[in-house]
């Protein structure tokens, strides 16, 4: 039996690895069960890059939470000693003009009312600026300075030395298959091979396995599968910022967005949209009509990767809640058991906070974000935008 005051996170992620970091900081003694190794190589957190941003078209609660995070990103930064997220800035492209109600004007006036120096493309602007990109096609949008892209494994194999560092025990090899109660309490795990973890507090943080665990949230929670694609130009350096910075192009009608090249000289972009429902096991591998569809799209949009053999593909496996807002709250029916997932595709971003907001949940303190992510029924979607602004 482990202390009193004891946490158990099943899940070495991104919102694992930064609840158990912030518990520990408050004071708890904390376990990290993972199936391993960490990072996983089918976690969601285990990738090259992920994008970092405010832009959330209206949603101001989004945008709050995510200029908090650049905030922590910068701390993170010089807390390791070294750049895992780069601020390359955001570029976001439309192929129609923008117009009040729509994502790219919506995230464009509550930025700017905030105070933040956006830059609207005037007419030719993209051609001479981004000249990979087709300005015939794209006639409007911004550029936000202030975002980027983080080096999600990286930073993923960073937090979890810093989780050891802190004096976090992290546990690789536990595949936990189901919680163990007594009563209506919570007060541990078992893994596959018959080993137990017994605690005070579990918190899931399982990602697309939550609904392993928690079968009974399968009706608002489930893996969906997204394209990922990787190019390696010849000429690498040109497609790195500032000419060629983290972008979105025409993100709610399309789903496409991107990164520069990284340390390797490869070029990363995915499509961030309904997706495919998948086992959480699933093989993570793209199907040949995601590989035409990208195609396709570069061949518009980005014509210089459009005839580049693949580096490399992958499937992408979010936890989608229904709403697409994230799950970070404790149970209402079982005590000592909190939830931290749902990244619905654009968690990673909120890394250096996430922590904080699933600490809150376990400890009942109330914050501006506590009512949005909370356990929940299912009910009307009230922010849909967010669906389709990933990554």
């Amino acid at each position: 039996m482990l202390a009193d005051n004891s946490v158990l996170v099943i899940g070495a992620g991104i919102f694992g690895l930064t609840a158990a970091l912030e518990l520990r900081q408050r004071g708890y003694r904390v376990t990290v069960a993972d199936p391993g190794p960490v990072p996983h190589p089918l976690a969601a957190s285990n990738d090259v890059s992920r994008m970092v941003r405010m832009d959330y078209g209206a949603d101001g609660l989004y945008s709050s939470l995510g200029a908090e995070a650049i905030e922590g990103w910068h701390r993170w930064n010089a807390c390791w000693g070294r750049d895992l997220y780069h601020e390359d800035g955001f570029l976001l492209m439309t192929s129609v003009p923008m117009a009040s109600g729509s994502f790219e004007q919506d995230s464009y006036s509550l930025l700017t009312e905030r105070g933040f120096p956006l830059e609207k493309l005037p007419a030719g602007d993209l051609a001479s600026r981004y000249p990979h990109w087709n300005a015939d096609h794209y006639i409007d949008g911004y550029f936000n300075p202030r975002a980027g892209w983080a080096e999600a494994a990286e930073i993923t194999a960073a937090l979890a030395q810093d989780a050891i560092d802190a004096g976090v025990l992290i546990v690789a090899g536990f595949a936990a298959t189901r919680l163990i109660q007594d009563g209506d309490r919570v007060t541990g795990a078992a893994a596959s091979d018959g080993r137990e973890l017994l605690t005070d507090w579990v918190l899931v943080a399982a990602g697309v396995w939550t609904t392993v665990l928690l079968p009974d949230l399968a009706d608002r929670m489930w893996p969906v599968g997204q394209p990922i694609f990787y190019f390696k130009p010849s000429n690498p350096e040109n497609y790195r910022a500032p000419s060629f910075p983290p972008w979105g192009a025409d993100i709610p009608r399309t789903g496409w967005y991107g990164f520069p090249a990284n340390c390797e000289g490869v070029v990363k972009m995915a499509n961030h949209g309904p997706g495919q429902r998948v086992h959480p096991d699933a093989d993570r591998l793209t199907l040949p009509e995601q590989e035409a569809h990208c195609r396709a799209f570069l061949a518009e949009s980005l014509p210089s990767l459009a005839a580049l053999p693949l580096y490399g593909s992958k499937m992408c496996l979010y936890c989608d809640t229904w709403d697409g807002d994230f799950w970070i709250g404790r149970d209402p029916d079982r005590k000592g058991l909190v939830v931290s997932t749902g990244g619905s595709g654009h968690a990673f971003k909120f890394g250096p906070v996430l922590g904080g907001l699933a600490a809150d949940a376990l400890e009942g303190i109330e914050n501006p974000y506590t009512k949005r992510f909370a356990w929940r029924s299912l009910g009307e979607i009230k922010s849909e935008g967010i669906r389709y602004t990933g990554e």
